[in-house]
């Protein structure tokens, strides 16, 4: 199928090569087997389908690079818990946080969480995303792990967007294992990580390296294990205290280090002169009424790559808008516009592995892109979550989703 859209007001797009915003006006877009083949005026060779932009400005879809979408229950309580004073570290001893969704989650039989997380999964859609990294994480057992990303795999295979799955055996110690950690560890790399490589349900393996979870030795060991089985490295790093995690992350060749909202300066050395992605999740730090977001201003003004995603999850950031994520890292983080933009697009691509196929409206990348009713990208932070109205069409690989 051969595809023009026409009418197009304005395509932004980042250039890589000179680092900066591109934008180009009344510009045709042939797509053709979801791919685009030509950005050029007055197309009209071999078409057979024509979709008019009615002057629409045209992004790439966004790429929500962090989220936890398959779990069951919620954690509604802990928010209200919060707001009236709790800490995370109390709600986590009184039996809520991480573990309170593990439990949930093992309640579910795989048809009661398929369920759950493909209706969490679809929401994206309509907020412009068309690529999500999603991990496991809320099963921590060898038969809950396998499960959800069997889940995340079906999931994949029903909706019109791209789900990047990601192992995260290593979110929390189990119940069971709380008083025997290394037993738990042991299991994750020598039972976990060998069968879910040998079925090939996750492209990437993440760690929970802060203290009270996973130390960085124990991180570099669970890393290293994947790294033999394939497995790609990604870290939640330096979320409430600095513990040399960004360090960690760039010596084991992480994709990502997310997080780092108590990143140190040596970190952000590190990661400024390496190829790991800074993801920054603010609204994470927003939805728990906290103060303290990670500095992306000096994050990039040393020399990061810094992307942006939603880190949605049950109890601390329900958001799956990118918009609303745009709007937060310029508010809160320090970055500009064009700086949120890339880091909601291309630089979201690179900390996935995939900045050569998705991520830019360019020639020979998948057709995934927004159509926005909108007449200037500053509109899309601007008007928050009521953007979900001002998006005309969502496109996924050259395909109206």
């Amino acid at each position: 199928m051969i595809t023009r859209i026409y009418n197009i007001s304005k395509i932004y797009t980042w250039n890589p090569l000179y680092n900066s915003l591109d934008i180009y006006e009344n510009k045709d877009i042939l797509i053709k087997d979801g791919r685009i083949v030509e950005i050029s005026k007055n197309i009209d060779l071999g078409i057979e389908k024509n979709l008019d932009a009615k002057n629409a400005i045209v992004t790439p879809g966004f790429i929500d690079s962090h989220t936890h979408p398959i779990f069951g229950g919620n954690r509604s309580n802990e928010y209200i818990e919060r707001l009236e004073g709790s800490t995370y570290d109390e709600i986590k001893k009184n039996g809520g946080g991480i573990i309170s969704s593990i439990l949930k989650t093992r309640e579910c039989n795989f048809d009661q969480l398929y369920e759950n997380s493909y209706l969490n999964i679809k929401d994206f859609i309509k907020y412009g995303t068309t690529t999500i990294e999603a991990k496991s994480g809320y099963g921590l057992s060898v038969d809950d792990e396998i499960k959800s990303l069997k889940i995340i795999k079906k999931i994949n295979s029903k909706l019109d967007i791209d789900i990047i799955p990601t192992f995260l055996g290593a979110h929390d110690i189990p119940p069971e294992y709380i008083k025997n950690k290394q037993i738990y560890i042991d299991l994750i790399c020598n039972k976990m990580i060998p069968q879910i490589a040998k079925e090939k349900l996750a492209v990437f393996c993440d760690v929970f390296c802060e203290p009270g979870y996973f130390n960085l030795k124990e991180t570099e060991v669970i890393v290293n294990k994947a790294k033999e089985y394939n497995l790609k490295p990604r870290l939640h790093v330096d979320e409430f205290v600095d513990s040399s995690g960004a360090e960690l992350a760039v010596k084991l060749g992480a994709y990502s280090a997310d997080h780092l909202m108590s990143v140190s300066d040596s970190g952000i050395k590190a990661l400024a002169k390496s190829k790991t992605i800074a993801t920054l999740l603010p609204g994470t730090t927003f939805f728990l009424n906290k103060n303290q977001y990670a500095n992306g201003r000096k994050m990039i003004d040393q020399g990061c790559n810094v992307s942006i995603a939603t880190d949605f999850n049950p109890g601390t950031c329900t958001i799956k808008s990118m918009s609303n994520i745009m709007h937060l890292a310029m508010q809160k983080c320090g970055l500009t516009l064009e700086e949120a933009f890339l880091g909601s697009t291309y630089n979201a691509a690179k900390s996935v592995g995939k900045e050569n196929s998705i991520g830019l409206v360019k020639e020979n990348y998948f057709a995934d892109l927004i159509l926005w009713n909108l007449t200037d990208l500053s509109e899309i932070p601007y008007w928050f979550d009521s953007c979900l109205s001002k998006i005309k069409y969502v496109i996924k690989k050259g395909n109206l989703i």
